[in-house]
């Protein structure tokens, strides 16, 4: 079984002067999940080499048995200083796509061309996709063959306007996970903040938040076992 994990690539938290990235616990969780029961899995990027990480997800309060392992895992941040660039990427090595969130997704993996054919092409060959937190801001732009948003008439979940207010970071993010995905034609469900939740739609599968990022992975680890 081979997986593809979706990284960003983008630092800047808008114009406060203090960086963001990805969410460390929502990468390793569901990486080590996957890793433990023989999946291959391929990291990449936008820009290829390494990603950000979110310097919030490195403190204390947010560490994980998961975050833990990936500290004391040299081989795995020696893979993942050298992520395989977008451009590079061909879904038909994969059998799935998983993006983990951070708040990077939401200013580059939006508008990444690449990454909106990437999903496109995963949906339409009916393969898993798998998105959790903020990265369902990938599908943002990602229409299907007929014009219309992908997320249109789908189940989903992600990161809350009520989470986001709770990070304080309402006014500083270019828009609102859940919004946009209610904008874009979604029926848009969730449970209470920071709990695990996750919505599998067909081949979509979405989680809300940190907590949902290994039942995101399991789901599309069941969904491709079956």
């Amino acid at each position: 079984m081979k997986f593809l994990f979706v990284l960003t690539s983008h630092n800047k938290l808008g114009d406060t002067g203090e960086k963001t990235g990805f969410w460390v616990e929502e990468f390793a969780s569901p990486y080590y999940y996957l890793v433990d029961k023989g999946v291959q899995i391929t990291i990449s990027s936008p820009k290829g080499g390494q990603p950000p990480i979110d310097p919030s997800s490195d403190k204390p309060e947010n560490q994980t048995e998961a975050t833990k392992r990936f500290h004391n895992d040299q081989e795995l941040k020696e893979k993942l200083s050298q992520t395989l660039k977008l451009s590079k990427v061909n879904e038909k090595d994969y059998d799935a796509v998983f993006y983990p969130g951070g708040h990077g997704p939401l200013w580059d993996l939006c508008n990444n061309q690449y990454s909106i054919n990437l999903i496109r092409s995963f949906y339409e060959n009916n393969k898993p996709t798998g998105l959790v937190c903020h990265a369902p801001a990938a599908l943002k732009n990602v229409k299907t063959t007929n014009g219309e948003y992908l997320v249109k008439g789908k189940k989903v979940t992600g990161f809350t306007n009520s989470e986001e207010a709770a990070v304080e970071l309402t006014d500083v993010v270019p828009f609102l996970v859940e919004d946009m995905l209610k904008e874009h034609g979604a029926t848009f469900s969730k449970t209470q903040d920071w709990h695990s939740y996750s919505v599998q739609d067909g081949n979509l599968i979405t989680g809300q938040n940190p907590a949902s990022s290994e039942e995101v992975a399991e789901k599309l680890y069941h969904l491709l076992k079956n």
